[in-house]
């Protein structure tokens, strides 16, 4: 049986954590599940703006102010331009098959029951937390940190925003008909 944690203890941080991650995996699926494309994005913003949230709850003001001018801003206005430019039109939409729908959903509930067994079962680190006195709130010591140990998952990130703006730029093109 399953057993609901007291919240009588539990402090404001922690419940602004779980509503916080609640709204991320909630819109995330909705963004996933919805068949109207814009009320994706829209989603897709709000769950941005949720992840934002929990920068600023790990005291990162910085990472989530960048996360939400690029995410949010620039991204989502990618997005929402390739969604126009697509003329989805309900005579020449292709729709899923039930049984296509039906594999999503399970693979959606088996991969949540599978990170709550994880997160259930995980045991809090133990000892003590070292701290280098570093302040990772300054530009100048996250750009060091990003451009030195981070280095290689840095440039993974631009050449995966480099092909998802080609990719975009590419399904937004009109082909011609044969005649």
């Amino acid at each position: 049986m399953i057993q609901i944690p007291d919240i009588s203890n539990a402090t404001t941080i922690q419940i602004i954590f779980c509503v916080l991650a609640f709204i991320t995996l909630a819109t995330a699926f909705l963004t996933i599940y919805s068949k109207n494309p814009i009320h994706s994005a829209i989603y897709l913003v709000i769950c941005f703006f949720s992840i934002a949230g929990h920068y600023l709850l790990l005291n990162a003001q910085f990472l989530a102010i960048v996360h939400v001018i690029v995410y949010s801003g620039a991204i989502m206005i990618l997005f929402l331009f390739t969604v126009m430019l697509m003329n989805l039109n309900k005579e020449n939409e292709v729709y899923k098959p039930r049984v296509t729908r039906l594999g999503a959903i399970v693979l959606f509930c088996s991969m949540c029951l599978v990170l709550i067994a994880i997160f259930m079962n995980s045991k809090p680190i133990v000892g003590e937390y070292i701290t280098t006195g570093e302040d990772y709130q300054s530009i100048k010591v996250l750009g060091k940190v990003l451009l030195n140990e981070y280095m290689v998952p840095f440039e993974f990130a631009s050449v995966l925003l480099l092909v998802a703006m080609i990719g975009s730029v590419l399904l937004s093109k009109k082909e011609k008909l044969e005649k």
